[in-house]
């Protein structure tokens, strides 16, 4: 009886974690539209904002595997759990990643986004740092999950397609 009471001691604080964070995420993953969106929520903010750890997590699947196309053209890539090292080992700055534009193609349960995006260190100030991410996504359990992305920054032998900006970033 004793390690009934303790095995529940422990379970159920778990599980109403777990309940409570899908309760208060379950808008970032119904739609592609809104995990994109809370995407680029979870990654801008001032330095005095806190980091959001656990809503960037609940974002992804639990194997999703990050890309980075680097300025030489070789690649970079590595797990969610190793994209938040750098972060933890320098302080926080002000960042805003700001989408410029979007494409979806959606089959079934699969998904593709084309996202162009602007660097920024003051939301309101362009600042040129531009590029693209290519976001990969599956429907599953009743929600989205971001499966992988990848990113690549624009340069002059290399701009965002037109079709990717919206008008007034063309």
């Amino acid at each position: 009886m004793t390690k009934l009471v303790l095995l529940l001691g422990i379970a159920l604080p778990l599980h109403a974690l777990a309940q409570s964070q899908t309760d208060q995420y379950a808008d970032d993953v119904r739609s592609i539209d809104a995990i994109i969106d809370a995407y680029y929520d979870v990654i801008s903010g001032a330095n005095t904002d806190p980091w959001q750890y656990d809503r960037d997590a609940f974002l992804h699947a639990p194997d999703a595997i990050i890309t980075r196309v680097l300025g030489d053209g070789s690649t970079e890539t590595h797990s969610l759990a190793e994209e938040y090292i750098p972060y933890l080992l320098a302080p926080k700055e002000d960042i805003y990643e700001i989408e410029l534009g979007r494409e979806v193609t959606q089959f079934g349960q699969i998904a593709q986004v084309w996202s162009a995006y602007e660097l920024r260190t003051d939301p309101a100030v362009a600042s040129g740092v531009r590029g693209v991410n290519s976001i990969q996504l599956h429907f599953d359990q009743g929600r989205w999950w971001i499966t992988s992305w990848l990113t690549q920054n624009e340069s002059e032998e290399n701009p965002i397609p037109n079709n990717l900006l919206d008008q007034n970033e063309r």
